[in-house]
């Protein structure tokens, strides 16, 4: 079992009040909630608020979850306040990723610490590119750099098909967040492990280059 910080404690707790209430009280689920025409008519709350609310208990079990694992990773060599900053700065790049490609959508609504995560995730696998990862259907071990670069492709092809419920954008944002976050925090790595630094950027090129051309939409 890992030895959780305090800090991680909190940020897990923070999301499991949030959420509970939101499943109880449906008025404030739809007040804090992501939704471009209320954050266009400056509700910019929503752009902090939304990532502590969840859909169910699934959604919020899987982000915490993926937090409980991966936080010591972002903790221990970065510290406590950094490891914050991480988190916080990931949350509002997945939903400022969110609002700029949805823009014209005022309908548009999502919640969930999935992009949050998602830096926490790619800070992780940018600070230990080597770490081994398993996942349910595959009966060996994953780089973690393999892990990263493959799931921002599939988050590309989900935001380019609208596959599923999800927010692939979030996803995306945050873990750009997660990246340049990181690398300013720790310059170090465009020394000690360039090689990694660069692939991981690949699928943030790609998604550029994508959107650039216009094959997003």
């Amino acid at each position: 079992m890992l030895n959780l910080s305090l800090v991680t404690v909190v940020i897990i707790a923070a999301n499991v009040i949030a959420s509970f209430k939101g499943f109880e009280d449906r008025l404030f689920f739809e007040r804090y909630k992501f939704n471009v025409g209320s954050i266009k008519r400056n509700e910019h709350i929503r752009m902090f608020s939304s990532g502590f609310l969840h859909a169910d208990t699934t959604h919020l079990l899987f982000n915490m979850l993926t937090l409980y694992f991966f936080a010591n990773a972002v903790i221990v060599p970065l510290g406590n306040f950094n490891f914050i900053m991480i988190y916080v700065a990931s949350l509002l790049f997945g939903n400022l990723l969110s609002l700029y490609l949805h823009k014209d959508e005022y309908w548009y609504s999502a919640i969930g610490a999935s992009g949050a995560v998602t830096g926490i995730l790619y800070s992780a696998i940018l600070l230990q590119p080597n770490m081994s990862l398993y996942m349910f259907f595959i009966p060996i071990p994953i780089p973690g750099y393999v892990f990263g670069i493959g799931y921002l492709l599939y988050s590309i092809y989900g935001m380019k098909n609208r596959i599923g419920n999800i927010g692939h954008d979030a996803h995306f944002g945050g873990a750009i967040g997660g990246y340049v976050i990181t690398l300013l925090l720790k310059p170090s790595l465009f020394e000690t492990d360039l090689f990694h630094v660069g692939l991981l950027a690949i699928p943030i090129i790609i998604l550029f280059v994508m959107y650039k051309m216009g094959k997003l939409s």
